[in-house]
């Protein structure tokens, strides 16, 4: 099993994005979708450039026109896109072509049919699972994890959907081979966009030391994985 990693989405203030890269999450999101209370509006590309280069920069777009993407992801220097909407496997593939990695979004309830994502997998890079809802974007609730257990695939995926700091223990307790990285939002938040950078710290540690043990328990064949 690989390192658990952390995403922190819908960054948008330039004193807290740089309080966050302080804990060196792995990614970063930004969302380019104009309704969202966390869209990005006046960041500057410049502002980005801040960033360390080990942080991901990821972003999060919904419905938006493949060519539309590409030039934002040009201009912000992105490493990493997001659909967040209905996306069709074609616009998944051009922003592929593009040169992009690529994380589809899917809202998940306890209908959802992931037989559904067979045809995105030569598409996409990495899968991200959220609350489903009417609504785009999150919802700052959690979905049936047990859900997951239906998932098969070996893409790797992204976990969202109300995760707080609370769920990191179950997070890290989980034996699923392709979780990838979990995505914090809303539950870190002061207000939206605005994160609180000390409890995201926190969360962000503890999945780390959590991984470090894991790792040290494996080695020592103290704890059997059946991956």
């Amino acid at each position: 099993m690989t390192m658990i990693k952390v995403k922190v989405c819908g960054m948008r203030n330039v004193e807290n994005i740089l309080e966050i890269a302080k804990y060196s999450p792995d990614y970063m999101g930004f969302i380019f979708y104009p309704k969202s209370s966390r869209y990005v509006g006046e960041l500057n590309a410049v502002s980005l450039q801040q960033i360390p280069s080990d942080i991901k920069k990821t972003g999060v777009f919904v419905n938006e026109d493949p060519e539309k993407v590409q030039d934002i992801a040009y201009r912000y220097d992105l490493d990493m896109i997001q659909l967040h909407g209905h996306e069709s496997v074609n616009d998944c593939k051009t922003l592929k072509l593009y040169g992009f990695k690529v994380i589809k979004a899917f809202g998940i309830d306890n209908c959802f049919d992931f037989s559904k994502l067979r045809v995105y997998l030569p598409v996409c890079d990495f899968f991200l699972f959220d609350t489903r809802s009417d609504q785009y974007g999150g919802t700052g609730t959690k979905f049936n994890r047990e859900k997951l257990k239906e998932y098969i695939h070996k893409k790797p995926f992204f976990l969202s959907g109300g995760i707080d700091f609370d769920e990191a223990e179950a997070i890290l307790s989980m034996r699923h081979p392709a979780l990838h990285a979990v995505d914090i939002n809303s539950r870190f938040e002061t207000s939206p966009g605005i994160k609180n950078a000390d409890m995201a710290g926190r969360f962000i540690n503890t999945i780390r030391a959590g991984n470090i043990g894991q790792q040290m328990k494996r080695g020592n064949c103290i704890v059997p994985f059946d991956h």
